[in-house]
């Protein structure tokens, strides 16, 4: 159940030695970085605007916020934090939830999948380049998502699957079908030997989706012209 105490949202910390990731425990997905506390939590808030499309596709209503609606619950040490993936489940993750929680869970992720999916659709084939030249076109983001999902994200939660084709949407719907599953019916079950509980697992399949969706959304538009 989403716990919105006194009007704020809990959000927890994962502290690395540059970076910063918070993360909001009921919205899987909404999860952002900085250098320092205060830049995540702002970068967080930033982030409201595009991930009410999420809460939107999963016909789910959605807090305004700004950095002072957020209620810092937990600080963790995170393992990867300064490469840019927020890696280290929070303390709640662990306890038992209900059936009628893990289908909300099942059903934001199924929701970020959407916004994943038109971001897709609408973006060019060749994506706008970094200052340096580097990352990935639009369909090597693809593969790269649906990758992590199969054979990564889905182990996590004692799946055993195939990453399917960017071009074959069936099999890709399985896919998806066989992970919100498994979220939905974490409430009934043990977490697998070294697996995720699906509190984690929902907001790190999300985050993933939604960081490249964004990253696209952001790389299919002209570089912004340079201060005069």
């Amino acid at each position: 159940m989403v716990a919105r105490r006194g009007g704020r949202t809990p959000v927890y910390l994962e502290l690395g030695k540059q970076r910063v990731f918070a993360s909001a425990l009921d919205w899987p997905g909404w999860s952002r970085s900085g250098k320092g506390e205060a830049a995540a939590l702002e970068a967080l808030a930033a982030y409201a605007r595009r991930y009410v499309e999420v809460a939107k596709a999963a016909a789910m209503p959605f807090p305004s916020v700004t950095v002072d609606d957020f209620e810092i619950v937990e600080r963790v040490r995170g393992s990867a934090t300064d490469f840019g993936v927020p890696a280290e489940p929070a303390a709640r993750d662990g306890q038992p939830i209900t059936a009628k929680e893990a289908a909300r869970l099942a059903g934001l992720v199924g929701a970020a999948w959407k916004v994943f999916d038109r971001v897709v659709a609408k973006s060019p084939a060749s994506l706008r380049k970094g200052p340096r030249g580097g990352g990935r076109d639009r369909d090597v983001m693809v593969d790269h998502v649906l990758g992590a999902e199969a054979m990564a994200y889905a182990r996590k939660l004692g799946l055993r699957l195939e990453q399917p084709s960017r071009l074959d949407k069936t099999a890709i719907a399985a896919e998806r079908r066989a992970i919100v599953d498994a979220i939905a019916g974490a409430g009934r079950k043990a977490v697998p030997e070294k697996g995720w509980p699906a509190p984690y697992a929902a907001r790190r399949i999300a985050w993933h989706a939604l960081d490249h969706a964004w990253e696209m959304e952001d790389r299919s538009q002209p570089a912004p012209a340079p201060p005069k």
